[in-house]
């Protein structure tokens, strides 16, 4: 898929998935199943649309994670790369490409901007003090490096150089006392160290006038958050690390080092594109024809809303910066956060175990979309939702409407002479359905699936209060069983229009349903702007199956205790505060 002159051109992102661990339902709302909801939208809508998404690969947390399982950093990623890939195919995500940041073309790409940036002059040099040690003759990042916690009264001895998980402040690894090695034990030593910045206030002032206009079409959180990040002025920022794993530093005198990951990593979105296109400048170096969507949590907001268009501006390429960037804020797990270490909440490989489609995970995670507040997933009310807005209310609407064509009428579904009550319900239709292109062309998903949910009601009312069963019985007159005709073939054609609303939340449901229509899924056709007589007279209807299947008590309590967890986290030993 490539932009068009002259045509909406979408281009979308989520933000890449850190490769050392699993995701939990949290991190999938976040980002990934937030801009597929999206990007199905826009290709509905007829959109030219690319998707793109990958692992986040490089870094600390890589070689961290591969020493505590005695694995190489690449066979780490190897490893959560496939995982990552198949809780995103388990949750129906719809990618153009999922990629990865250890491509050959990271490397290209990220060395091209620091070009740029260096001929610029927006790349200044600085002297670090770090914690090296001697016996590993490496340099300690924050993660290689514990001792006791420096903040008074907590004196916890495991704390990392990074942040003290015994108090949750965080931490400077080179105030930590007693510090020693992660990996050796050793104690390592204050030692300087050359490092490369991106001159952030040498580019201050481009990038203000630029987030002045774009900010005003991002949610309320992301520019919030920026709008903090640029008040008191930005000031230089390390891009470089002594670590091994990470994209090399080309410049001499520095290539002992690699780029911090908050700099090779927002520019995997470019990489990956290029792995998926050779045209990729076509999306990536045309701002002026190519609209850019980016979902994240609202932790990742600075890195994309400041520290990446940064980098961008800085160069003197057209590159497209983000138009619209979306964060969320948090889900939480019922009462608390989610924790793998104490089998707290639900993980993405462990949703699919479960028995809950895809389609409900999707639909509930959606309908709970953490957008202007901190949500929570609840088992109670997953339970209540699919029982009362999946099951009895669109499941019971678009079952008896086919229902009623299978069971009467042989299966093809009968003319309709609508009246005007017939058109008034309609014209209700259509108010939700306007409804409905206006919340998702605003990003407003939660707001969206509630206009389906709107429409499906309308439905159940217009049978109810019409009775078409009653109506087409052999005793009763010609206009009655006319009207009852009527009605059934509007409720069909209003069940087709559903089945294409519901595509960007419950993909496998809309092709269902599309396909007891005897027609091709949603990829097949565009949204409409009103209720389409889409199913006429004489098509044939197959007998529809159940939709959705009731959650039971007895599935609450199983579910809730499975995904309850321990007490007590297993995997660290409590606290220890430092011996006196």
């Amino acid at each position: 898929v490539l932009p068009v002159a002259g045509e909406r051109n979408t281009m979308i992102t989520s933000a890449l998935p850190y490769v050392n661990n699993v995701p939990h339902l949290g991190n999938i709302i976040g980002c990934v199943l937030s801009a597929d909801c999206y990007a199905r939208f826009c290709r509905l809508r007829g959109d030219n649309v690319i998707y793109i998404c990958g692992t986040d690969e490089y870094g600390t947390a890589t070689e961290t994670k591969a020493i505590g399982e005695g694995l190489t950093p690449q066979q780490i990623c190897d490893k959560y790369h496939k995982i990552h890939s198949d809780v995103y195919k388990d949750f129906n995500i719809s990618f153009d490409h999922f990629g990865r940041t250890t491509c050959p073309s990271q490397t290209d790409i990220v060395q091209e901007l620091f070009w740029d940036l260096e001929k610029a002059g927006k790349i200044s040099r600085e002297t670090v003090e770090q914690l090296y040690c001697d016996h590993c003759s490496r340099f300690l990042a924050d993660r290689f490096v514990e001792g006791t916690c420096p903040h008074l009264g907590c004196g916890y001895e495991d704390a990392r150089g990074d942040q003290c998980d015994g108090c949750g402040k965080l931490v400077n690894a080179a105030e930590l006392i007693s510090p020693r090695c992660k990996l050796c034990s050793k104690t390592p030593k204050i030692k300087s160290s050359n490092h490369l910045f991106i001159d952030l206030p040498k580019i201050e002032a481009d990038m203000r006038t630029w987030f002045v206009e774009s900010s005003k079409k991002w949610s309320n959180n992301a520019s919030s958050i920026c709008n903090t990040w640029l008040r008191d002025g930005l000031l230089p920022r390390c891009i470089t690390r002594d670590l091994k794993w990470g994209v090399p530093v080309p410049l001499e005198g520095y290539k002992d080092k690699v780029f911090y990951v908050w700099f090779d990593a927002p520019i995997g979105y470019l990489s990956i594109t290029k792995e998926y296109t050779k045209d990729w400048e076509k999306w990536w170096k045309n701002p002026e024809q190519v609209k850019l969507y980016q979902f994240m949590a609202k932790d990742n907001v600075p890195f994309h809303g400041v520290i990446f268009p940064c980098t961008l501006t800085g160069s003197p390429k057209p590159w497209t910066r983000v138009t619209n960037l979306m964060a969320t804020e948090y889900l939480n797990y019922e009462d608390g956060k989610f924790s793998k270490s104490r089998g707290v909440g639900v993980f993405g490989d462990q949703a699919m175990q479960t028995g809950i489609p895809s389609d409900v995970w999707r639909f509930y995670l959606l309908y709970i979309r953490p957008e202007s507040q901190d949500t929570a997933f609840s088992w109670s009310d997953l339970q209540m939702k699919n029982n009362t807005e999946l099951l009895n209310n669109l499941g019971n609407f678009v079952n008896r409407s086919l229902k009623f064509v299978s069971q009467f009428y042989n299966g093809e579904v009968p003319e309709a002479k609508p009246s005007e009550a017939d058109f008034r319900v309609i014209a209700a239709v259509n108010h939700e359905l306007g409804n409905y292109v206006n919340a998702l062309s605003n990003v407003r998903l939660r707001d969206g699936l509630r206009y389906i949910l709107c429409i499906t009601r309308i439905g159940n009312q217009y049978i109810q209060d019409n009775e078409p069963y009653k109506l087409i019985k052999p005793d009763r007159s010609a206009e009655d069983k006319e009207r009852g005709a009527s009605v059934i073939s509007v409720s069909v054609n209003i069940v087709y229009l559903v089945a294409l609303c519901l595509q960007p939340y419950m993909p496998d449901t809309s092709a269902k349903i599309l396909a007891i229509l005897n027609l091709p899924d949603a990829s097949h056709w565009y949204l409409p702007t009103a209720l389409p007589h889409a199913v006429p007279a004489g098509c044939k209807v197959t007998k529809p199956e159940p939709l959705i299947k009731k959650i039971t008590d007895d599935d609450l309590k199983l579910w809730q205790a499975q995904f309850q967890g321990t007490d007590e986290d297993s995997s660290k030993t409590p606290a220890k505060k430092k011996s006196t």
